[in-house]
């Protein structure tokens, strides 16, 4: 093997406490989640609402990320299997021989994660009186940070690995073969923070002048493009991806992707309005 190539094959286990088994996957999952509610926490606190504003809000995307995130990873990339599963689907167990066995949720789709965040979103701004596109941007601004820590995650798990370099450089996932590949995860981790930086200087440079729904658009067009291209340089999921032209991945940027053009560029701005008044302080509906 050249001196050009990084054998890459760690445990995807961090540890274990009984039966149970921590992954590197699901703790870096969880420490982008507590790094985004500290954030938006800051974002939504700065506009006067209360302390327990976030709380009430953390429910309904944590719930709406996870729901999403798994159904959608069943339905997209495994229907064959889950339609027939659906206890597997929604829950993180596994039926096998012996009975089923707790796994954690294996499997998750960030598109699929994206609609339950997107549905999550709608439903807390409909019962608590709050504009969607307000609280949209300040919900989008720590995602692209998020989407951080799962990448390295999904380093870990030598998983949505890059096609072969061709050459002898690169990084040889040993868990699947002995060639050297592109690390893409790493390539979108860094995407992400780049567009994490760019969505912090935006809203500095724009506030207290922010039109409702640019920053949810900027996020749209920039993630989903990045994800788009970087698409092209992966191996695909699964195997019905084989003879498409775009794989399910970039199919599924697309929508996303024209959202935000419109957000950003085209919608009107006559509907902005600035969302400081008691009537979308959750703490007040009665």
């Amino acid at each position: 093997m050249s001196l050009l190539s990084i054998i890459w094959n760690p445990d995807p286990i961090w540890f274990t406490i009984g039966s149970i088994s921590f992954r590197y996957y699901s703790i870096l999952y969880v420490a982008g989640l507590v790094a985004a509610y500290f954030i938006i926490n800051k974002l939504v606190m700065r506009d006067g609402k209360p302390r327990d504003f976030i709380d009430k809000f953390t429910w309904f995307i944590i719930i709406g990320l996870i729901i999403g995130a798994r159904v959608g990873h069943c339905l997209f990339y495994e229907p064959g299997y889950y339609i027939h599963h659906i206890a597997e689907m929604l829950l993180p167990i596994k039926e096998t021989a012996n009975g089923w066995k707790f796994i954690g949720y294996q499997g998750l789709a960030s598109h699929g994660g994206a609609i339950g965040i997107l549905i999550g979103l709608y439903l807390f701004c409909r019962h608590y009186k709050v504009d969607y596109l307000w609280m949209a941007d300040r919900l989008v601004m720590p995602v692209p940070l998020v989407g951080v820590f799962i990448r390295f995650g999904n380093f870990m798990n030598s998983e949505i690995i890059g096609r072969p370099t061709q050459s002898d450089f690169g990084i040889v996932f040993e868990h699947v073969d002995m060639l050297p590949r592109h690390p893409s995860q790493l390539y979108e981790a860094i995407c992400y923070l780049i567009i994490f930086g760019v969505l912090l200087w935006y809203y500095h440079k724009n506030y207290p002048n922010l039109l409702n729904g640019k920053i949810f658009g900027l996020f749209l067009m920039l993630v989903f493009t990045s994800r788009f291209i970087i698409e092209f340089g992966k191996e695909v999921q699964e195997e019905f991806e084989e003879a498409m032209l775009l794989d399910m991945g970039q199919l599924l940027s697309l929508p996303f992707i024209a959202l935000g053009v419109w957000l950003f560029f085209f919608r009107k701005p006559k509907a902005d309005t600035k969302p400081a008044s008691d009537t979308n302080n959750p703490s007040a509906k009665k």
